[in-house]
């Protein structure tokens, strides 16, 4: 009997940070492990030898749409995919580089590189990979957790689907028993309507929730702007935080309607 092949792994960054990948390297000796069990073929960070022609089992991608070879490239690693993950913020909701989108290409390009042309850029406006492709599964976080990468990862393996936390920011927030940064300081907190699965780490080290890990599956709408409006806080000053990291994502979950209604209550 032949010996059994392991499945083949690639892990790819659009425009971004990187800081993703760089949590996967963080897992260590988790890493080292999970090498016995898969072929890491297409890694640049990692690899010089990298294969990057060959079918893929599973593709990790982080990084949003910002130029049009970011497109062909995600493009062409979907071809070769089995399974595709994207992981991070950036792919999953849009992240930090969508800010960029509330500006002119041309003062952008005037501040970046403080000089008149620019026919090297293919810039795009800046959308998360998900926009584009179909993806099997999601990982957020800005960074990504290592242990949902590695749960994620070990159950592929296993053929089934990771179960990520359902839950808001909020409730690993109580069950850490923090003081409410809404509640005792009237902060802008974005933990009612944030994913959880980061375990509450601001709001456990005092500092408010700025929504980094992308909206819940099922906001409720109607109790959170009643909550924040009881302390204050305009439902408008919560969407604009967490538009921050998820600026396309509210456009299409209808922000424009739930702050007329505020206003229609007022």
């Amino acid at each position: 009997m032949g010996r059994h092949k392991k499945p083949k792994v690639g892990i790819f960054g659009l425009t971004g940070c990187a800081g993703d990948q760089l949590q996967i390297l963080n897992c260590e000796d988790e890493l080292l492990e999970l090498a016995t069990k898969v072929d890491f073929v297409d890694w640049v960070m990692v690899r010089s030898d990298n294969d990057f022609n060959c079918r893929l089992d599973y593709a990790f991608v982080e990084g949003v749409v910002a130029t049009e070879g970011d497109l062909e490239r995600l493009r062409k690693i979907r071809a070769r995919s089995r399974t595709m993950i994207a992981i991070g913020t950036c792919a999953v909701w849009g992240g930090l580089p969508t800010m960029k989108n509330n500006l002119q290409p041309e003062v952008l390009q005037r501040e970046v590189y403080a000089r008149a042309g620019g026919e090297f850029l293919d810039t795009v406006e800046a959308r998360p990979a998900t926009s584009f492709a179909d993806f099997d599964f999601s990982i957020p976080g800005c960074p990504i957790e290592r242990s949902e990468f590695l749960a994620t990862i070990r159950a592929l393996l296993e053929g089934t689907l990771p179960e990520l936390p359902a839950i808001p920011v909020c409730w690993e927030c109580k069950t850490r028993e923090n003081v409410c940064r809404v509640v005792y300081y009237d902060e802008v907190c974005c933990g009612a309507m944030t994913q959880g699965g980061c375990g509450a780490r601001c709001p456990s080290h005092g500092v408010p929730c700025a929504g980094c890990r992308g909206p819940i599956e099922e906001p409720n709408y109607d109790a959170n702007i009643t909550m924040f409006a009881g302390r204050r806080i305009s439902w408008k000053d919560i969407a604009r935080k967490m538009s921050d990291f998820s600026a396309p994502v509210w456009m299409t979950l209808g922000l424009e309607q739930e702050v007329d209604r505020e206003h229609d209550d007022d």
